[in-house]
């Protein structure tokens, strides 16, 4: 079973993440952050990975501690639910279209985390939730997984459609970069024989 729980508790947020890797799309999930749950929900269900999430937080000063904090969180319970990595696909990138948006993601379970974020959002706020807290999210989740995340939308004029077309291509990308290989499914895909740990040797 490759799956994980992590339990993050400081003086700003209370969150426990439960991740399945070969799940089927099942989900609870509840931040007190109405927008990140729905993209969480997008997450999960297009990642075909089961995800449980609670979160808890000072949410009324404003979302930021909430959302950087799950995505620490979560990132750090899939690093945990791969385990050494053997035998996954490692690499994986999505083209996703969602009316007037296209948006791409590519990433490398490298365990060498690195953030490539060219996202262009025109409002400033979805619901109660600052657009900016999404970049924020992405890079603590590439941190603390390890993983090296390139993100784009190509073009797009509504916000909530940028920002869901991205969540669901880092969805199918993560699934495609998640699974066994079958040709090799007791290999370490890297030519040195493991993956670099955070800030290691290139492999």
């Amino acid at each position: 079973m490759r799956s994980a729980t992590i339990e993050r508790t400081t003086r700003e947020t209370e969150i426990s993440v439960t991740i399945d890797l070969d799940g089927t799309g099942a989900y609870e999930i509840s931040t007190g952050v109405g927008f990140l749950d729905h993209m969480l929900e997008q997450l999960s269900r297009h990642g075909l990975i089961d995800l449980s999430i609670k979160a808890k937080g000072d949410t009324h000063i404003d979302a930021h501690h909430v959302t950087e904090d799950v995505g620490l969180a979560l990132g750090s319970a899939l690093a945990k639910a791969l385990g050494d990595r053997v035998g996954i696909r490692r690499y994986g990138d999505a083209l996703i279209p969602m009316d007037d948006t296209l948006a791409r993601c590519a990433l490398d379970l490298s365990n060498r985390p690195y953030l490539v974020w060219r996202v262009a959002l025109p409002q400033e706020r979805l619901g109660s939730m600052e657009t900016e807290l999404f970049r924020e999210w992405f890079q603590a989740f590439a941190q603390a997984g390890g993983i090296t995340l390139h993100v784009e939308a190509l073009y797009g004029s509504n916000t909530h459609h940028i920002v869901e077309a991205c969540f669901k291509a880092l969805a199918r990308a993560l699934r495609a970069a998640v699974e066994i290989d079958p040709r090799a499914p007791g290999a370490v895909p890297s030519t040195k024989g493991a993956l670099a740990g955070a800030g290691g040797m290139k492999s």
